[in-house]
C-alpha cells in the first residue's frame, strides 16, 4: 500500500551558506568564524575549508535547474551574515544582499518556495573578536542583521528560520571547541545558548513587521534519548543528556524557562554561580517565549545514555542492540524520528512542525557508468519517511520534510570526508550527478507518497 502524505505537504531539500557557497572573498564578503577556524591547524579534517566548497555562489543557476529537475516544492538555504554585513554591524554590503535577491527571484521563477535561515553558524569574525555569542551585544547585532535581510527579502520569502541548531553553536563552538570559534569555556557556552535564544525572541517581531504574513520559526536538533539499562546511574545520565540537549532549548522557547534540574547541574559544575545566573536579565524569558508559527526539527539519530560511574554495575545494555551506522558513525534509527516528533507535539504543542533536516552520510561514488547507486541512503530516506507518515497518522501536525542535503558539501569539522548529498559533487570539476537517492526522492515528490524501493535502492 502506498504511503500517501497530506495534499499540502511541503517537499524540500536543505543546504547552508558556508557549506556550499564558496567565494569567501568575493564581492566584499567579510571573514566568518569558520574562515578563521579552518585556518587553525588540526581543527578541520584534511585542513579543508569552504573557500570554494560547491561553488554555489557562481553556479547557483545550475543548482536551481537541479532543484527544478528534482521537483522540489521548497528550498531551505541560509544567508551568510558576513556577506550582508561584513563587520557584523553597520554598513550593509549591497553586492552580498543582491546575491540572495537573485537567488530568491530564481527560486520563485522555478516555482520553488524559498525558506531562509538567518543564522547557520557563520558569525562575522569581527563580532567574535568582540566576545561572540557569549556577550549580549551579539544578540543585538543579530536583530539588526535580521532587520536588514527581511526588509530586502520579506516581500518574497514566506518562511523564516532565525537559528539553526543553537545547541551546536553553543556547545560545539564554545564548550567542546569542535566547531568554530573553537573555544572550551563551559560558562561561555551557557551564555551563548541564552543569547542565541534571546536574539531569536527579539528578531521574531522584527521579521513579522518586515514580512507581513510570513511564518517565523526556529530549528532545533533534537535527539530522542533513553537510559542504557534500568540502573539509577544510567537514568541520571539520560536525564542530564535530555536536559542539556533537548529541554534546555524546548522549555524556554515554550514559556517554561530553563529546566531547574539542569540549572542545578550547571551550578554544581561551577558553570553558573551559586549566587545566580546574571546572564538572564528581567524580561528575557518572556522574550524567548515569543510565540512562533512553526518549529523546525533536525533529526539524525538517537542517544543511548550510559553512566561512566565506576560502580554503575552490572554493565547490561538492554536497549542498544547491534545496528547499522552511517559513515559518520551515527546509528540508523528511524523510529526515533516519530518519537521526537510525538514528544514535541504532545509535550509542547508548538503548532506545525517541519523536519528541516534529515539525511545520512554515505560515501558511495559514481560507478564506471557514472551512476551513483547509493542504496543505503535511499533506504535511509525511505524508512524515515515511512516513520514520518506514521507520526502524521498519530496526530502530529507535520507540514513538511527537507532532505539533508541537496548537495555533497563541506561538512564542518569533517571537511569533505562525509557526503550527505542526494547529489554527488566532484569537488575538482564541480560536476553534479543526481544520485539514485535523489531520483527516488524525485518520485516521492511527484507522487506525494513514499514509493517502494526498487532494485536500484
Amino acid at each position: 500500500m502506498t504511503a500517501v502524505f497530506p495534499p499540502a505537504f511541503t517537499w524540500g531539500a536543505a543546504t547552508s551558506a558556508y557549506q556550499i557557497e564558496g567565494s569567501t572573498r568575493a564581492d566584499a564578503r567579510g571573514e566568518s568564524i569558520w574562515d578563521r577556524f579552518c585556518r587553525t591547524p588540526g581543527a578541520v579534517a584534511g585542513g579543508d575549508h569552504g573557500d570554494v566548497a560547491c561553488d554555489h555562489y557562481v553556479r547557483w543557476r545550475d543548482d536551481l535547474a537541479l532543484m527544478s529537475e528534482l521537483g522540489l516544492r521548497a528550498y531551505r538555504f541560509s544567508i551568510a551574515w558576513p556577506r550582508v554585513i561584513p563587520t557584523g554591524r553597520g554598513a550593509v554590503n549591497a553586492r552580498g544582499l543582491d546575491f540572495y535577491d537573485r537567488l530568491v527571484d530564481g527560486l520563485l521563477a522555478h516555482g520553488i518556495a524559498p525558506v531562509a535561515t538567518l543564522y547557520h553558524w557563520d558569525l562575522p569574525q569581527v563580532l567574535e573578536d568582540a566576545g561572540g555569542w557569549p556577550v549580549r551585544a551579539t544578540a543585538e547585532a543579530f536583530v539588526e542583521y535580521a532587520d536588514v535581510v527581511t526588509r530586502r527579502l520579506g516581500d518574497r520569502v514566506g518562511q523564516w528560520i532565525t537559528h539553526n541548531e543553537p545547541w551546536c553553536v553553543a556547545v560545539l563552538g564554545y564548550q567542546t571547541g569542535e566547531h568554530a570559534p573553537g573555544r572550551r569555556e563551559p560558562a561561555a557556552a551557557l551564555a551563548a545558548s541564552h543569547h542565541l535564544l534571546l536574539s531569536h525572541g527579539w528578531a521574531v517581531p522584527v521579521i513579522r513587521r518586515n514580512a507581513p504574513g510570513a511564518q517565523v520559526g526556529i530549528t532545533l536538533n533534537l535527539v530522542p534519548a533513553m537510559p542504557a539499562s534500568p540502573s539509577a546511574y544510567d537514568h541520571d545520565a539520560f536525564r542530564r543528556f535530555d536536559g542539556t540537549m533537548n529541554r534546555w532549548y524546548l522549555d524556554p522557547l515554550h514559556g517554561r524557562g530553563y529546566p531547574a534540574d539542569v540549572l542545578a547541574d550547571h551550578v554544581a559544575a561551577g558553570a553558573i554561580p551559586a549566587t545566580g545566573w546574571r546572564v538572564v536579565e528581567p524580561g528575557d524569558l518572556a522574550t524567548i517565549a515569543t510565540r512562533c508559527d512553526f518549529l523546525g526539527v533536525n533529526y539524525y539519530s538517537r542517544a543511548v545514555n550510559r553512566s561512566s560511574a565506576p560502580d554503575n554495575l552490572p554493565q547490561t545494555v538492554h536497549v542498544a542492540p547491534p545496528s547499522e551506522h552511517t559513515d559518520i558513525g551515527w546509528e540508523v534509527f528511524p523510529d526515533g524520528l516519530a518519537e521526537v516528533l510525538l514528544r514535541v507535539h504532545l509535550d509542547y504543542r508548538p503548532g506545525p512542525l517541519y523536519v528541516t533536516e534529515n539525511g545520512a552520510s554515505y560515501g558511495t561514488a559514481p560507478d564506471a557508468d557514472g551512476r551513483v547507486r547509493d542504496v543505503a541512503r535511499t533506504r535511509y530516506l525511505h524508512d524515515h519517511l515511512l516513520v514520518a507518515r506514521r507520526a502524521i497518522l498519530a496526530g502530529v501536525p507535520l507540514a513538511g520534510y527537507f532532505a539533508w542535503s541537496l548537495l555533497d558539501n563541506f561538512e564542518w569539522a569533517y571537511g569533505y570526508r562525509q557526503r550527505f548529498g542526494i547529489t554527488w559533487v566532484d569537488y575538482t570539476t564541480q560536476a553534479r550527478i543526481l544520485k539514485d537517492s535523489g531520483r527516488w526522492y524525485q518520485r516521492v515528490i511527484d507522487g506525494n507518497a513514499v514509493v517502494p524501493l526498487d532494485a536500484s535502492g
